[in-house]
């Protein structure tokens, strides 16, 4: 998964994704426990996707109130 396609995501579908990488991550972790898991280096890859997942949200949201922030000032003339 590449920043740049989450970039152009919305924050809803951030947040699906988000929560479809948590739910890989559980299933995951119980085939490890259970001795089914095939692909160890999957768990990391879902690991860090979901960390990348993450930051474009918390960038998203920082851009917003950033320019949430300029526009309160402007408006007040401060």
């Amino acid at each position: 998964m590449k920043a740049a396609d989450l970039r152009e995501k919305t924050p809803d579908q951030l947040r699906d994704q988000l929560s479809q990488l948590k739910k890989e991550a559980f299933n995951l972790r119980f085939q490890q426990a259970t001795g089914q898991l095939e692909s160890t280096a999957r768990m990391q890859a879902v690991r860090r996707d979901a960390a990348r997942v993450k930051t474009i949200m918390n960038q998203k949201a920082a851009a917003g109130a950033g320019t949430n922030q300029k526009a309160a000032t402007a408006a007040t003339g401060a």
